[in-house]
């Protein structure tokens, strides 16, 4: 049983909770709780009961206390990352009045289209958010959820993120940070707060939002003695602000403030996301520029299809998701659910250039590499955003550090590869959101920096693979192809 203190670093993703507890002197990881949440919808709708979410954490802590064998007196502190964007509702008594609106949930576009237009157009949102209204941001969901259920909109006696809503539950405090609150699209990254204008234009009262935490290691109250006793932990600890799951994961890798800069991460999970720490404010359209959790910029671009399309594709193809090989002439477009980068919220998959010679491996190496195109394409408008040329060699000699799910599978990471022709960083760290939110904890105990006791921890180091030559015929071919779908990817929704 360890002697020093521990913090406790919750990951409330997409699919599941996942509860790191951690040496807070070494960042060494004692144990991992885990607990499934429930998604629903079909025709673009994701949702979840937030209530769940709420029980998956309180399981996957006492999991996680239980397989480390820790007494619960040596916790100092927890802190949460939360997947972004998605709209909680509650009514008074801090209970939701509806499911939650996931980030992958797309049938907020016509309102994100609406929206920038009322606002004057990209370019306006741009100087304001740093992002331009897309399907996954909290206000074209708020914007939904007015026209299509009023009676839950006027309702509503608070409105939250997913990551809020629990450090609410642990505090009871009201708080958000810079990170988690930069991706709704009514907060400014250009004045640090809230937008007047832009809550008038989605009809949103302010006092129905947190308040925003000067960073995400911000001690914002105290474990209450309700949460103390759903979680078996000691009463007033503290509790940090917590943030977004990507800025929770920068925190984990060293980036951002005294740490690392423009060092690009690919991350491959539900979704595909890159993103890099910067000092300078993004404002492209084909970003989201979000801050960081520590009060510098974390400029972004997410694609919806990843990890779960290919796994479908793999299912309907009767193959074990390594089953593959590089796909040919054939080209794979696997946007199953819409897609976010680029903005296709209608599109749908895509499947050409099969011939007789073509394999079932080939196929699901196709979708493979439509998947990483993707997101590989929105690392390079990232790169241009930050004002690099990503064929510069000294910017591709950059070693890409790949995370998530997907940065333990080995056609994965191969295709990575092939695809980039870059050199590849995989961390050992696997649990990079939860340890980043366990040293947003510490900071919260002990006044750190949490970048800093990240880098002291070493959670961003791990091996490292030679770049090999880019494949340019597959990156040709499937720029190409997407280039020429038009309205067969999309179903005319351009």
């Amino acid at each position: 049983m360890p002697t020093s203190p521990v913090v406790i670093g919750v990951d409330s993703s997409t699919q599941s909770t996942k509860a790191a507890v951690t040496d807070a002197a070494t960042g060494r990881l004692l144990a991992v709780g885990r607990a499934a949440h429930t998604v629903t919808g079909d025709g673009g709708a994701r949702e979840s009961d937030p209530e769940e979410w709420w029980q998956a954490l309180r399981e996957a802590v006492a999991a996680g206390l239980k397989e480390a064998g820790t007494d619960p007196s040596a916790v100092i502190g927890i802190a949460v990352a939360g997947q972004q964007h998605g709209l909680v509702t509650l009514d008074s008594a801090g209970r939701p009045l509806r499911p939650a609106l996931l980030w992958n949930d797309t049938r907020s576009a016509p309102q994100a289209a609406a929206l920038t237009e009322a606002f004057g157009g990209p370019d306006a949102w741009l100087a304001r958010t740093g992002s331009v209204p897309v399907a996954s941001m909290t206000a074209t969901k708020w914007q939904w959820l007015r026209e299509h259920e009023p009676a839950v909109a006027d309702a509503a006696a608070a409105v939250r993120l997913p990551h809020d809503f629990l450090t609410e539950r642990l505090s009871g405090v009201a708080a958000t940070d810079p990170g988690d609150a930069s991706g709704t699209c009514w907060y400014s990254t250009a004045t640090g707060a809230y937008d007047p204008g832009l809550l008038d234009l989605v009809g949103l009262d302010p006092a129905l939002l947190p308040a925003v935490a000067a960073s995400g290691a911000e001690r914002v109250g105290s474990l209450t003695r309700a949460a103390a006793g759903a979680l078996g932990l000691p009463e007033g600890i503290a509790v940090a602000a917590g943030t977004g799951d990507n800025a929770a994961a920068a925190v984990g890798l060293g980036l951002g403030g005294a740490g690392l800069l423009d060092h690009p991460v690919v991350s491959l999970g539900t979704s595909g996301t890159v993103f890099a720490a910067t000092r300078t404010r993004p404002a492209s359209a084909a970003l989201a520029g979000f801050a960081a959790a520590d009060g510098t910029y974390l400029p972004l671009a997410c694609t919806l299809n990843c990890t779960l399309a290919v796994d479908k594709i793999a299912a309907l193809l009767g193959l074990d998701r390594e089953d593959a090989e590089p796909g040919g002439d054939a080209v794979l477009l696997p946007y199953l659910d819409g897609e976010r980068t680029p903005d296709l919220p209608g599109a749908s998959g895509l499947l050409t250039g099969v011939r007789h010679a073509t394999t079932a491996r080939q196929l699901l190496g196709a979708a493979y590499e439509g998947a990483v195109f993707t997101v590989l394409r929105a690392l390079d408008e990232l790169l241009v955003a930050a004002g690099l040329d990503p064929a510069d060699p000294g910017v591709r000699s950059r070693p890409l550090r790949l995370i998530g799910g997907g940065a333990q599978g080995h056609t994965w990471v191969e295709t990575v590869r092939r695809l980039s022709g870059r050199p590849i960083l995989i961390p050992e760290s696997q649990e990079l959101v939860a340890l980043g939110a366990a040293a947003l904890a510490t900071g919260a105990a002990t006044g750190d920096d949490p970048v800093t006791v990240a880098t002291r921890w070493g959670t961003g180091r791990g091996r490292e693979l030679p770049a090999v030559a880019r494949d340019d015929a597959a990156w040709g071919r499937i720029e190409s192809v997407l280039g020429d779908a038009g309205g067969l990817l999309t179903g005319g929704d351009r």
